[in-house]
């Protein structure tokens, strides 16, 4: 099993940054690719971003690329989605997913542990 716990959300306004973590334990962290996914009211949750096990491939949602982080350091077990230029549009609960394998994967069901979230607010 794998725990992963997030933290680092909170209110921001348009145009900050925000920087999530989430540290996972109970297994190899550098064997599972990891990534970000969100959840707004009433939406579906949906993809953010995504990081090989390695680090070697990243992949992002079109919404957030070039504003969004994703990076993880093994050795400390956590995985980071540094957040900039954030708009109301980026509102939403923010959950750590990690998957047993080496590759990234852009849809929830392809994940197999995921964290409790943590509530980002980004006020206009």
């Amino acid at each position: 099993q794998v725990q992963l716990v997030e933290s680092g959300g909170g209110l921001v306004q348009a145009g900050g940054s925000l920087r999530l973590s989430c540290v996972a334990s109970g297994r190899t962290f550098s064997s599972l690719a990891t990534g970000w996914f969100r959840q707004a009211p009433g939406k579906e949750r949906e993809f953010v971003a995504a990081i090989s096990r390695g680090g070697g491939s990243i992949a992002y949602a079109d919404s957030v690329k070039g504003r969004f982080t994703i990076s993880r350091d093994n050795a400390k077990n956590t995985v980071v989605l540094q957040m900039n230029s954030v708009n109301p549009e980026d509102t939403a609960v923010y959950y750590c997913a990690a998957r047993n394998a080496r590759y990234i994967g852009r849809n929830y069901y392809e994940y197999d542990y995921w964290g409790q979230g943590t509530q980002v607010t980004v006020s206009s």
